[in-house]
């Protein structure tokens, strides 16, 4: 890992995630369960808050090498084509087995989301190949 080790890096998802978490807290005092309702920040990083709750909850990333070949089986997250969804998917290199594996781990990723109030919703593309849209956020109620 450049610039750091594992445990560094653990260590600093750990702490943005709690600082996240936090400012859930702070700016949702007036509601009940405050760490149920997304951030302003998440509403608008979409990306970000999604890779930083998965990677929190210590599901692994799928990585490519510099030549763009995938080299490790995770999540990977990106816009979807609407404004504001959010796609995870979960890939690997070839010959991983990630396409088999998919249906469980979404369901597990799909679960770290609601468990955070977002609206993760499971769907199949081209060739059956199963990902999540993550929906936009509705805001703190009231």
């Amino acid at each position: 890992m450049a610039g750091g080790s594992a445990r560094d890096r653990e260590a600093a998802v750990r702490v943005a995630f709690e600082g996240l978490l936090q400012i859930r807290r702070l700016m949702n005092a007036d509601i009940p369960s405050p760490d149920r309702v997304p951030a302003e920040w998440e509403r608008r990083q979409p990306v970000r808050a999604v890779a930083l709750a998965l990677e929190a909850a210590g599901i692994p990333a799928s990585a490519v090498d510099s030549d763009g070949h995938r080299i490790a089986t995770g999540y990977c997250v990106g816009p979807a084509d609407q404004v504001g969804v959010v796609r995870v998917e979960w890939l690997g290199p070839p010959g991983s087995g990630a396409a088999y594996a998919a249906q469980d781990e979404l369901r597990r990723c799909a679960a770290v989301l609601r468990r955070l109030g977002w609206e993760a919703l499971e769907y199949r593309g081209p060739r059956g190949r199963r990902y999540l849209e993550r929906e936009p956020a509705a805001g703190p109620a009231g």
